[in-house]
């Protein structure tokens, strides 16, 4: 089985019974703040997209790129769909002129023509990627390869039992806003990334000591920030608390835990796995490379400035009534959602700065009212400020999820009253009739299921599950004390009280061993 580096999370693998192009991104994602890295747009893309299989594991604009599928991926290829809960992704295929599909049944093994072998395991939770994320299993001849991506499923059990993996690929970096878009001091800033940072590469190891492949390729990021605005978030300051370390930074902290088959792919590199082993060939020294980062950033940054200017230049629409906007498209939804309007549970505030640079105009979501009005001097828990271009933008193309546009570009600055509230995301990520009744009913769903199986962690029984997104704390569970991580996305709670310490609601049902009676596990949004 070969592998070639295509860039971030996109990679070809070839085999005698057909090839696959996974996740192909080149055009810059978020209002242009993100850029692949190490720069893949010289590749020979026309005949990199002349293929069998097109893999997308989620609709992530660093992982859907539309206007890359359009121009350069072959319309003979069978895309490989998911099985999500809608037909967004499909939908998206077929707008580029895409007809062959394959819809995977989930986490079940298909045979394609030759013995080629795939399953896609699909999560489907609301805050998985826009609506969803998927990874890709494939067998060829007795290799197997694993390419997890950005996905963070519960356990990687599903896949180990269908034999030992060779490649195991997955994501290390950074792909969130926080927490630099926050208005916090300095210090606690790169307190809260180093506390990331850290999280990031605890997940990471976890995964790689659950699979136990023969070798680990670190994808999926980070990307770079080539905007003079947002130069800062590159990973070149020596800021212990930047969330988007590099693959040399991943071989160096991998190393630290006793990782030895590590193996970057640079766009252009070739790695030949075997059931025996691996060779890899790079177009330039890898250790190199890195070495000289700076340097590459700053050319890149000369070269895509252009881009960058261009893209700006069509963000405003001045003939958008922002206001009269919002409140026709988000008020339906606001009166139709019962479990995330109950789950923001106040109003949502936008500062949008004009054109000028200085003057403001202040529009609140009301959820409880269901309402979107004029900012009216009152208490806010969560609060954004932005470009008012930015909106007029989302508003002028009819965008459904400004989480996968908005907030990942990391242009406009957030400040809370409170913990994390994962319901102000999941919301602005359904701005749509479908992506909204999807997501009240898998919050209805999961509200209704009771979690009734207990483990014992050092001194205390708690629920099996994570009330977060159900991981299995066996696996992902760490007790320190009167409090327990989740390891799989950190959030933490509180024992004695079962209260959740990361986010609203969440309770964790809980007691000590030698306790006679177990804490009320409470309401999940309460």
């Amino acid at each position: 089985m070969r592998v070639t580096g295509t860039g971030h999370a996109s990679m070809r693998i070839d085999t005698a019974a057909g090839s696959i192009l996974c996740d192909p991104w080149v055009n810059p994602a978020y209002f242009a703040s993100w850029f692949p890295f190490p720069d893949n747009s010289l590749l020979d893309w026309e005949s990199l997209g002349q293929v069998d299989y097109l893999y997308v594991s989620h609709l992530h604009r660093d992982h859907f790129d539309a206007k890359h599928l359009r121009d350069f991926v072959s319309k003979d290829a069978t895309v490989l769909l998911p099985e999500f809960p809608t037909s967004e992704m499909e939908d998206e295929f077929r707008a580029l002129g895409f007809t062959k599909f394959l819809k995977a049944p989930n986490e079940q093994v298909v045979e394609l023509p030759g013995g080629l072998k795939i399953m896609i395991q699909a999560l489907t939770s609301p805050t998985d990627g826009p609506i969803g994320d998927s990874s890709l299993w494939v067998e060829y001849d007795g290799v197997r390869l694993l390419n997890q991506n950005d996905a963070r499923p519960t356990d990687l059990s599903v896949f180990a039992e269908l034999g030992h993996v060779h490649a195991h690929l997955l994501q290390f970096s950074g792909a969130i806003w926080y927490p630099m878009v926050y208005e916090l001091p300095q210090a606690a800033k790169t307190a809260f990334g180093k506390q990331k940072r850290d999280r990031q590469f605890d997940r990471t190891w976890r995964y790689i000591d659950d699979l136990k492949a023969d070798h680990v390729f670190p994808i999926a990021g980070p990307p770079c920030f080539l905007d003079d605005a947002l130069w800062q978030f590159n990973d070149i300051h020596g800021d212990e608390g930047n969330i988007f370390p590099d693959q040399s930074v991943f071989l160096s902290e991998y190393a630290k835990v006793g990782g030895t088959n590590g193996i970057v792919l640079l766009p252009g590199s070739v790695a030949e796995v075997t059931t025996e082993g691996a060779s890899t060939t790079h177009p330039v020294p890898v250790d190199e490379f890195f070495a000289n980062k700076v340097a590459h950033l700053e050319e890149m940054r000369e070269r895509k400035r252009p881009i960058i200017e261009a893209e700006k230049a069509s963000w405003r629409h001045p003939e958008v009534d922002v206001l009269g906007e919002m409140k026709r498209r988000i008020e339906p939804l606001l009166d139709e959602s019962i479990y995330l309007a109950k789950g923001v549970g106040g109003p949502v505030r936008f500062d949008l700065v004009g054109y000028d640079g200085e003057s403001v105009e202040s529009i609140v979501v009301d959820f409880p009212g269901k309402e979107v009005r004029p900012y009216a001097e009152e208490k806010v828990r969560y609060r954004f400020r932005t470009e008012r271009a930015l909106i007029e933008h989302l508003l002028f193309i009819d965008e459904v999820d400004w989480v996968n546009s908005l907030f990942l570009s990391c242009r406009f600055s957030a400040a809370r009253i409170g913990q994390y509230n994962e319901f102000v995301y999941a919301f602005f990520k359904c701005l749509s009739e479908e992506r909204l009744q999807y997501a009240e009913g898998w919050y209805d769903e999961h509200e209704r299921t009771t979690d009734a199986e207990d483990i014992t962690l050092g001194d205390w029984v708690v629920q099996r599950r994570c009330p977060h997104l159900k991981a299995d704390l066996t696996r992902f569970g760490i007790v320190e004390g009167d409090q327990l991580t989740c390891q799989l996305h950190g959030w933490r709670f509180d024992l004695p009280s079962g209260r959740c310490l990361t986010s609203v609601g969440h309770k964790v049902r809980a007691h000590r061993v030698d306790a006679e009676t177990p804490a009320p596990a409470g309401e999940a949004l309460s």
